[in-house]
């Protein structure tokens, strides 16, 4: 666990700005296609696995970019992880990485897990695609995080994270976007594995940003810098990697590689009902609340892209 400096945001919600209403239509847009127009996404529904990384390529390259895609084989079957960049102007050589996976687990069209991460990340690199920073800002879309691959050979960031590895590329920060849209005011309807309920809040209306013990200093300064960006709940954790959750998404794949990496989640089973089942619906999302966030995941980034890590 990290002592934060900065206060915990409470209170009523200011209303959202225009841009923010505006990214609100863009995150929902996003998340009906993949979730509603495409469903469920994996393996055993491959067409749909591929289309959805064909909207994702299409997407990216729609804000001038050239994307790449990285690809192997899976049981006869090709998978791909899809990146895109801005080269930075004054260390290139430093790389910022936003990823998120496009999979969903089946029999679940995975509006929260995770076409709210996936369309995060396209909102990202939709407002980074003009501007000049001065470290590289990388968006990938990874493949294959869901079981049965989870932590195997074949998850696609595991796969992605070990060839960086072997390229000797310098990612100074990933960012995993995991299951970042759904939120309740409710009292008690936030969980947590014991005994963390003795520290952090028991209504489900915060983002959180996660790490292992190794981390910490980086939690805390992503977790300083939503704060002072963002007028919304968020909380922070450096825990250990055993805990249940805390090393649930692609951000696990780099760490194995050596590389510093942070969970921006909502908790997903922790409090969210529809956790990989068939009702992970786009009418589950909160639309608003998720564009709050991405609002100040953009001024993050910015501030990490610009300043020495």
């Amino acid at each position: 666990m990290i002592r934060i400096p900065s206060d915990r945001f409470r209170g009523v919600l200011p209303p959202l700005t225009e841009e923010q209403r505006r990214l609100e239509g863009e995150l929902r847009a996003y998340v009906q296609h993949l979730a509603g127009t495409i469903g469920e996404r994996n393996l055993f529904r491959y067409k749909q696995l591929v289309a959805a990384a064909e909207y994702i390529r299409t997407t990216l390259g729609s804000f001038d970019y050239e994307v790449r895609r990285h690809r192997y084989q899976v049981s006869g079957q090709t998978s791909e992880n899809l990146e895109a960049e801005v080269r930075g102007t004054d260390k290139p050589e430093d790389i910022l990485l936003i990823g998120a996976h496009y999979d969903s687990v089946q029999s679940s069209p995975g509006a929260n897990d995770n076409a709210t991460g996936v369309a995060a990340m396209l909102a990202l690199a939709r407002a980074s695609a003009k501007t000049r920073p001065s470290c590289t800002v990388r968006f990938v879309a990874f493949t294959n995080e869901e079981p049965p691959f989870f932590q195997s050979r074949h998850m696609g960031s595991h796969v992605y994270a070990q060839r960086s590895h072997e390229r000797g590329e310098k990612i100074v920060l990933m960012l995993s976007l995991e299951t970042i849209g759904y939120y309740s005011d409710e009292p008690g309807s936030q969980a947590y594995p014991f005994p963390f309920s003795f520290f952090y809040p028991s209504t489900a209306n915060f983002i959180a940003f996660v790490s292992n013990m190794e981390n910490a200093p980086l939690v805390k300064q992503l977790l300083t810098a939503f704060r002072r960006h963002a007028q919304f709940p968020s909380e922070g954790g450096a825990l250990w990697e055993w805990i249940p959750g805390v090393a649930w998404s692609d951000h696990w794949s780099f760490w194995k590689e050596g590389y510093p990496a942070v969970m921006v989640t909502d908790t997903a089973l922790n409090r969210y009902p529809h956790y990989h089942t068939s009702a992970d619906t786009p009418d589950k999302v909160d639309f608003a609340r998720l564009a709050r966030v991405v609002s100040g995941l953009q001024r993050v980034i910015a501030d990490v892209a610009n300043s020495p890590m």
